[in-house]
């Protein structure tokens, strides 16, 4: 047993065998005792593989930064290299993953989802008054394609970094790559149009991306009729909600799986804005089956309402914030792959498992079993005020059931 750091007690280490018997043979059983199909989606935080990541990538963009202290993108590669040894300085399509890949080739999820916090293009017209911008050469799409990503959320505060003609170019390079967008688009109604997935064993998905000024995207990103742009909540009022679980409704079908990926609230702390957790649960009872929120730069709570699941802040998945001071209490260097599995039918939660990695050398590797009982108990510590239990397998997995 593992006493956290809030004094409670709970199980440190539990068999993957334990965990099969005690939950998710059981939660995936039907009425009749007979197994039910069930969907296993990833779902990451911010993937922001602009700027050192770019430089190191096979086609880097123009090195040149517009930010007050950094004026060189490979200044960052150079802090990563100065805390934890060399890089390559060209890398391939699968160095950023690491370890995540094996995971995924592992699990096989039926859908998996990202929020790409960067513009893809060549553009070199920059935003203007913005403090940081991220840009990824088009050329090196493979960087996405190759995890197998299916859809990119966009509703963020850096898909626009260089410009609406930026934000267009992202769009269309990456539908050229196959991967689907949701959050923004070339007018209102494409920013707002659903993606979907179906997945070869029948499960449809339909994801909506959405953002909120509280993320730091300026208001005036805001798609209109005529102009490109991001999903922008205007507020967090139930006529919101309705608006949102409309939107879902019309693309959904028998055994289909609502996810609302929203990007909010400020990058440190973990504390849930009261309006967050009203608007979260506001979906949920209008039939949303997944709320994936992101923008944190650390994973932030988790709650199952209703056998449905929130996650109120995902963190940073792939970064160039190696070597950079400040904030190590919230240990932005560690990150979480998150694995929910959901009855089709109902939506509702059989398990979730994240996977702990750590982000060394620009590159995701699987984390330590002393990094993963930090995880365990920060996050359980910070869920449990919202009814959520976290236990941690003896092969270092987070787990949640209902």
């Amino acid at each position: 047993m593992h006493s956290d750091p809030t004094g409670t007690t709970s199980a440190l280490h539990v068999s993957e065998a334990e965990l099969q018997s005690s939950f998710r043979v059981e939660a995936a059983k039907g009425t009749n005792g007979k197994r039910m199909h069930t969907a296993t989606l990833f779902l990451g935080g911010d993937v922001m593989t602009g700027r050192g990541i770019d430089q190191i990538l096979p086609r880097p963009s123009d090195w040149r930064l517009f930010e007050r202290m950094v004026h060189d993108a490979r200044e960052y590669v150079a802090l990563a290299e100065h805390q934890s040894g060399p890089i390559p300085h060209t890398v391939d399509a699968r160095y950023i993953w690491g370890d995540a890949l094996e995971e995924l080739d592992r699990v096989k999820p039926d859908a998996r989802i990202i929020n790409l916090e960067t513009s893809v293009t060549r553009s070199n017209d920059p935003w203007p008054h913005k403090a940081v911008r991220y840009r990824m050469h088009p050329a090196n799409t493979p960087c996405l394609t190759s995890a197998g990503i299916h859809v990119c959320i966009l509703a963020n505060n850096h898909v626009m970094d260089w410009g609406r003609a930026g934000l267009v170019e992202t769009i269309e390079t990456l539908h050229a790559a196959g991967i689907k967008s949701a959050g923004a688009g070339r007018s209102l109604a494409e920013a707002w149009q659903p993606a979907i997935v179906e997945s070869v064993r029948g499960t449809r998905f339909v994801i909506i991306g959405l953002g909120d000024p509280s993320s730091g995207i300026p208001p005036e990103w805001a798609a209109t009729e005529r102009s490109a742009g991001v999903a922008l909540l205007e507020d967090f009022a139930t006529s919101t909600a309705d608006k949102v679980a409309e939107t879902i409704q019309r693309h959904r079908g028998p055994g289909s799986i609502a996810v609302a990926s929203i990007h909010w609230g400020p990058n440190w702390g973990y504390d849930v804005a009261p309006s967050h957790a009203r608007f979260a649960h506001a979906l949920i009872d209008r039939g949303i089956d997944i709320v994936h929120g992101h923008s944190s730069h650390h994973p932030r709570p988790i709650e199952i309402y209703r056998k449905k699941l929130i996650l109120y802040g995902c963190g940073d998945f792939i970064d160039d914030y190696e070597g950079i001071a400040g904030y190590e209490e919230f240990r932005d260097d560690l990150a979480l792959m998150y694995f929910p599995t959901v009855h089709p039918g109902s939506g509702e939660l059989i398990e979730l498992r994240m996977v702990g990695l750590r982000i060394r050398k620009m590159r995701l590797e699987r984390v330590s079993r002393q990094d993963a009982g930090w995880l365990h108990a920060v996050l359980g510590r910070e869920s449990r005020p919202h009814g959520t239990k976290i236990i941690i397998s003896n092969t270092n997995d987070l787990l949640v059931s209902v």
